[in-house]
């Protein structure tokens, strides 16, 4: 039987300029970017993304907390009346909230081998379903004369690249001027290749990368 032959050999991905013109082609690792999907990784690396972004702030008073005076109402004999320790009692009206939430860290953590692999299964999906593009450079500058303008570059550019809804673009260090433009356009979202997210791989319907940004993550998430 004849050996099988490697997914490695067929990745391929179209390189683009900031002109979509075609520069060339570039090899991806098959372990990044061609590794079968595990759903369940998907879901339980952004389950643990959206519980890291809660506030937790949500907070109610208990019997401690709410004002009022301790003071026992009536004695606790001898009034016909059920015994009574305070006002601030649970089963009085404004009294304390029983097992109300209180402040709390939503966050926990997850292993860095599963966190690796969910990242290589997202990118895998995104490849497939057409998501990705690669961009030899993102030449965004400050212009001097209107730094108004910052924005309107990138919208351009994303124009030529027949970029439509929601973008996330990574770059390896990216640009003073590239992480300003990005956030002032709605869809639109800049990150530096070290801080990208599962959940931000899948929650955008474009997946613009740059050289640089690819290299270091096929170097980080290469097994």
């Amino acid at each position: 039987m004849a050996p099988r032959k490697k997914a490695a050999d067929a990745t391929q991905v179209e390189v683009v300029n900031d002109q979509n013109q075609k520069v060339g082609d570039r090899s991806v690792s098959a372990d990044v970017f061609a590794t079968p999907v595990n759903e369940h990784l998907l879901y339980e690396a952004v389950k643990q993304y959206r519980a890291g972004a809660r506030r937790g702030t949500h907070m109610t008073k208990n019997r401690a907390l709410v004002s009022g005076s301790g003071k026992k109402p009536w004695r606790q004999k001898g009034t016909g009346r059920a015994r009574v320790g305070e006002t601030r009692n649970p089963l009085w009206r404004h009294g304390g909230t029983v097992f109300g939430p209180s402040p709390r860290d939503y966050s926990y953590p997850m292993p860095k081998k599963a966190r690796a692999a969910a990242m290589r299964s997202a990118l895998s999906q995104r490849l497939k379903d057409g998501g990705l593009k690669v961009v030899d450079v993102f030449t965004i500058a400050i212009p001097e004369e209107r730094p108004f303008r910052l924005a309107q570059q990138l919208r351009e550019l994303l124009e030529r690249l027949k970029i439509e809804g929601k973008a996330v673009i990574v770059d390896a260090k990216p640009s003073e001027a590239l992480l300003l433009s990005g956030r002032n356009l709605a869809n639109v979202k800049v990150v530096d290749e070290s801080h990208l997210t599962v959940y931000d791989v899948l929650d955008c319907r474009h997946l613009l990368l740059t050289q640089d940004a690819l290299g270091k993550l096929e170097e980080r998430l290469a097994r």
